[in-house]
């Protein structure tokens, strides 16, 4: 028996390394862009639901409610992004897209469907249908929205 623990074998370890290669890919493929992950995943949330409120959309992507006040900063501060207090609540704060943070957005799709495409590359279309099955059915059961 290994005295060390198998990483290798680990999937902790593995999505850990797959999660290190796919924000690597993405930050070449949009390189141009000076935009991360996170911050692509905002501007398109926002384009899909304009107007809403900070701490549910860190919800919708997936991402700390508290840290995503600074990532919103930089993008506001870019011009890309809009906050405005919510008229019923002034503690909530409210989001738009820019006009300019859009057209970044919509520029970016190409790229970014590169990335998807390289993530996946070694596989095969059966295999990659698999992945993405697996991995949504992980986090299905991670949110708590899968029956045991």
């Amino acid at each position: 028996m290994a005295k060390s623990f198998d990483f290798g074998n680990a999937p902790g370890h593995l999505i850990r390394r797959a999660h290190q290669r796919s924000v690597a890919i993405f930050m070449e493929e949009t390189a141009g862009f000076d935009v991360t992950p996170v911050q692509f995943a905002i501007l398109n949330a926002l384009i899909d639901q304009p107007g809403e409120d900070q701490v549910t959309l860190a919800g919708r992507v997936a991402f700390d409610a508290a840290t995503s006040g600074s990532v919103i900063g930089r993008l506001e501060a870019r011009g890309w992004v809009r906050r405005e207090p919510d008229e019923g609540d002034k503690r909530r704060k409210l989001l738009w897209v820019t006009p300019e943070g859009e057209q970044v957005a919509l520029e970016m799709k190409r790229p970014v469907r590169q990335v998807q495409s390289r993530i996946v590359e070694p596989l095969d279309a059966q295999e990659r249908r698999q992945l993405v099955a697996l991995l949504r059915k992980l986090m299905a059961g991670a949110d708590g929205s899968h029956q045991r």
